[in-house]
């Protein structure tokens, strides 16, 4: 298929008011010829990232966006290789330093703001700008982790970083999944040292102009970057800075580097006074994901933090009922990241009820499972990527449910490239199967089933018995009683999957 049977059009985006589209000259709502290369796994972005910062000079420009930063984690293991030393040295160095961090919610809640806080003072300290960013819709998050580096002079050194990882804690992991020495706390079931699966990109030519513009587009806000009055005070006795430097003018796009084709996809919530770039929210990654599948014939396989909704589920129950062929297959984490009774039965309660439907609608071809370990250790994924009939890809910050395609800011980008498509889809694979064979698309689906059979009958054999390769396993969904289901599912829906459309698209139930 042609990317423009893939891609949305400007008009499909639902967003006039952003700058994204309209600063293509040929009207294509995507940029051509990029290059395109997966980091999968924490270790893979941190070492790219610290090595392409470490390269900075004078006038240099280093945009990022993060939900969480941790200014201890070390990018390398080195000392030296801190998020916060590592950014400070390139402002110190002459390279304009600028960044937006959620502001997030108190650390008792197992949020982050002092270390956002603390990334911020370290940055700003050294002639930089970061900022804390709380203009999102109420109850919402800047869930978007995006780099930009720009190099007046040297365009062909221009990149960008884009995905699901964080510049933070426990995301230094890598295929053998012992977990990132510098961890955060999380359920027990994870142990000490949380392994952690996850997939940035990185991604040169002119896409990187793209990008580029979804932060300014946020910078150049007006709005101010806090409503709360009780914050702005505790800003000013901190000595917090809350304005923001004007950006230097943006560069000329790189050249083209690669073969593939690279479409922007975003969220923005529906937000009291509007964003100036998307004043009614922008609900493309939701859209994307319905026109791939309505493409979609052969195989959805899918890797995401979360698989909840009714609205998610309605996308996939459409695609698989059209497409008699069609198997689903995903990749999520065995338990919620965390223990507590108003995190683990929501969590597990919505999700069940998801896959409770896709079983019965598509008998046979709906499979689900989790990772764990050579230790038998389940493996947190924490990865957003979906792939369909090796077709098109997106892998970005968005989570699969309603949150993530209605309520806070996020930022994927699809590739609508075969070759690229497949390998993405046989490198995962051939890392949950613990294999080096390919694996075509047609034998995924059975595969995966074999693999996780064998790994789950090892585990009930006697002690002693080789075990087999993979580290799939069928997803534990641990029985809820119906007390516990009403009262999860509406907490489920008010607070952990809420719905930042506008009335008018809710009623109508699209997006």
């Amino acid at each position: 298929m042609l990317a423009a049977e893939w891609y949305l059009t400007a008009h499909e985006r639902g967003n006039p008011s952003t700058r994204l589209d309209r600063r293509h000259p040929d009207g294509r709502a995507w940029t051509e010829g990029n290059l395109v290369t997966p980091l999968v796994h924490g270790e893979a972005y941190f070492a790219a990232l610290a090595e392409r910062v470490s390269r900075m000079e004078r006038g240099d420009l280093l945009l990022f966006v993060d939900w969480r930063g941790d200014p201890d984690e070390r990018l390398t293991g080195e000392p030296g290789s801190e998020v916060a030393s590592l950014f400070a040295q390139a402002a110190r160095r002459g390279v304009d330093v600028r960044g937006l961090v959620w502001r997030s919610h108190w650390d008792k809640l197992t949020f982050s703001a002092g270390e956002n806080r603390h990334l911020g003072e370290d940055i700003n300290a050294a002639g930089g700008d970061c900022v804390l960013d709380m203009r999102v819709r109420l109850g919402g998050s800047h869930h978007q982790k995006f780099v930009v580096l720009r190099h007046p002079g040297r365009p062909e050194l221009d990149i960008a970083f884009l995905g699901g990882i964080d510049l933070c804690h426990s995301r230094r992991d890598d295929s053998t999944h012992a977990g990132d020495p510098q961890s955060q706390t999380m359920a027990k079931v994870y142990g000490p040292r949380p392994p952690w699966h996850d997939v940035q990109l990185a991604l040169t030519g002119p896409v990187v102009g793209d990008v580029e513009t979804v932060f300014r587009e946020r910078w150049d806000d007006p709005q101010a970057l806090s409503r709360s009055p009780i914050r702005r005070t505790m800003d000013a006795v901190r000595g917090d800075r809350p304005h923001r430097r004007a950006l230097p003018a943006q560069l000329p796009d790189p050249a083209p580097t690669g073969p593939h084709p690279v479409q922007l996809l975003r969220t923005y919530g529906h937000r009291l006074g509007g964003y100036p770039f998307a004043p009614r929210g922008e609900r493309s990654v939701a859209r994307a994901y319905a026109k791939a599948f309505s493409n979609a014939r052969h195989l959805i396989y899918l890797e995401d933090q979360y698989l909840w909704s009714a609205e998610v589920c309605a996308l996939l129950l459409a695609a698989l009922r059209r497409a008699p062929e069609l198997r689903f297959v995903a990749v999520v984490p065995h338990q919620p990241d965390q223990d507590g009774t108003l995190s683990y039965a929501p969590n597990l309660v919505s999700r069940a009820r998801l896959l409770e439907e896709l079983h019965a609608a598509a008998p046979g071809r709906v499979a689900v499972y989790g990772i764990e370990n050579a230790d038998g250790t389940p493996v947190y994924v924490h990865a957003k990527v979906c792939v369909v009939d090796d077709e098109w890809v997106t892998v970005g910050s968005d989570n699969f449910n309603r949150r993530s395609w209605t309520h806070d800011s996020e930022l994927s980008a699809a590739v609508a490239h075969p070759e690229f498509a497949r390998d993405l889809r046989q490198e995962l694979a051939r890392e949950h199967l613990d294999t080096d064979a390919e694996l075509p698309l047609e034998d995924h689906f059975e595969a995966y089933a074999a693999s996780a059979r064998a790994l789950a009958c090892w585990h009930r054999a006697p002690a002693g018995s080789p075990r087999p390769p993979g580290r799939l396993r069928p997803l534990d969904n641990p029985e809820q009683g119906r007390l516990t289901r009403l009262w999860a599912d509406a907490f489920y829906r008010l607070v952990y999957d809420p719905d930042g459309r506008p009335l008018d698209l809710r009623l109508r139930r699209t997006f």
